[in-house]
């Protein structure tokens, strides 16, 4: 049993490492029913460029403090998954004021307002009293996203850790190639533009002619733009703006202007799951350098929203583990990354040297469970357990009937335990979605071209 906030919950299934792992799930589940008797009624809009895009009609108890956390829980995820910079609230002022007060004063409510508010939708994040009549419900802004494989394509995906790169003639893949980088602190912009260019040539010398570009990279990208993203996260805000907003734009004009389209790395790794599994309604959760994901909706779209699953808490206990960006605690990048298996390895009985970077500490954690070691199992059973939590909790967010896990810390034999584990949760806590969901691993065609493919097939050759 765990309590906080005078909300306790029992987990059937506890993570062999996390122990004290308080699922978002749950507590919102004993939350909600705590409020559905006598609670006072609350209604919650987000809005981007005055259009709802999110919508949440829920009960609050006398308890200030467990309701004001259950709310503000709720709006941080709306917030990192659909995406807005207006915020509508039918409900008591004290709850108005405690937000307002948030999201302007407090350093995770800072965070979420400079970053979501000025960076991505270019402007604070604001919350209004309104009435509950005032707050439609969403509008749906669905599209269709890639699929294009005619002509000469290049199709290249960033990360944090290495740049990948594929020629592609009608759909097929005639080369691809993975080079090591580590973007994340380099203070110069010329360092991503230089990586990103030499993959494009390399590429290039491999089809006849250059047709089209596609890309795929973490962070947030609003009509080609760079608007929020980990990759650029050391170069200066002066730089950032002159030389790495427009980043893609003048990679675009270096190659005369053909068509050019760069997306959330998320969004494609589900449009490749789609492809691959030729169905909809797909959840693509990337496991690397940090969490990345992209959702393709029931009838083959994407939709506008940021999916930024990194910054959701999926964890409410007060202590848990921190985001070392937004200094928020729980947050899923702290469970399904690299940097989630650095956390857990000295807990499983790992020692490494300070110093020793997350990939490398990844690499020699999959070399012992390749050896049978019972320490590394215990932290990717760890992984699934936690994970198999947070799926119930997307499934709030987010109509998915195929979750796709993918990337660094999903290779060997620790992907497949992970899948397992989180099996195992849904069919004990949640067995009605078990029984709609199906959880995979992408196949070694996907793997080796499917990324690559995917992003490639981003523009439409004109």
């Amino acid at each position: 049993m765990r309590q906080f906030l005078q909300i306790t919950i029992t987990m059937k299934i506890s993570p062999t490492l996390d122990t004290k792992f308080l699922p978002a799930v749950l507590w919102n589940r004993e939350f909600e029913k705590a409020a559905s008797e006598n609670g006072a009624p609350v209604t919650l809009g987000l809005l981007r460029d005055d259009k709802v895009v999110a919508r949440r009609a829920v009960k609050i108890t006398a308890d200030s403090d467990s309701s004001f956390r259950y709310i503000e829980r709720m709006l941080k995820t709306m917030l990192w998954s659909t995406g807005g910079n207006r915020i509508l609230v039918a409900g008591p002022d004290s709850l108005v004021e405690q937000l307002q007060n948030h999201y302007a004063e407090s350093t995770v409510g800072k965070f979420d307002s400079q970053i979501i508010g000025e960076k991505i939708f270019n402007q604070p994040l604001s919350v209004e009293k309104c009435l509950k009549e005032n707050i439609p419900e969403p509008v749906s802004d669905g599209q269709a996203l890639g699929r294009h494989l005619d002509g000469c394509r290049i199709g290249f995906d960033l990360g944090g850790s290495d740049r990948k790169c594929a020629a592609v003639i009608d759909g097929k893949v005639v080369f691809s190639e993975e080079i090591k980088w580590d973007p994340y602190f380099e203070k110069d912009p010329k360092y991503h533009y230089d990586g990103t260019m030499d993959s494009l040539n390399r590429a290039a010398a491999h089809l006849p002619r250059v047709d089209a570009i596609g890309g795929s990279a973490a962070g947030d990208y609003v009509d080609n733009e760079v608007r929020v993203a980990s990759l650029f996260r050391g170069v200066p805000e002066d730089l950032f703006e002159s030389e790495v907003r427009p980043i893609f734009e003048k990679l675009k004009q270096a190659w005369g202007g053909i068509p050019f389209d760069v997306v959330n790395d998320g969004e494609v790794t589900a449009l490749a799951g789609s492809m691959s599994l030729d169905d909809n309604a797909v959840l693509g959760i990337s496991m690397g350098t940090s969490l990345a994901a992209g959702y393709v909706t029931p009838e083959g779209n994407i939709t506008s929203w940021i999916n930024e699953l990194a910054f959701v808490p999926v964890d409410y206990r007060p202590n848990g583990p921190v985001d070392e960006w937004s200094g928020d605690v729980g947050c899923g990048v702290q469970f399904f990354s690299q940097q989630g298996v650095a956390r857990l390895a000295p807990l499983a009985g790992i020692k490494f040297e300070q110093d020793t970077p997350f990939a490398e500490q990844l690499v020699e954690v999959q070399r012992l469970m390749a050896e049978n070691d019972p320490r590394a199992r215990s932290i990717y059973e760890t992984i699934g357990t936690c994970f198999g939590y947070a799926i119930a909790h997307y499934a709030t967010i987010y109509d998915f009937r195929n979750l796709l896990i993918l990337g660094r810390v999903t290779s060997g034999e620790g992907g497949q335990i992970i899948i397992e584990k989180a099996e195992e949760v849904l069919n004990t806590e949640f067995p009605d979605l078990a029984s709609k969901v199906s959880i995979s691993m992408p196949d070694e065609q996907m793997k080796r071209h499917g990324q690559a493919v995917a992003a490639a097939s981003l523009p439409m050759i004109k």
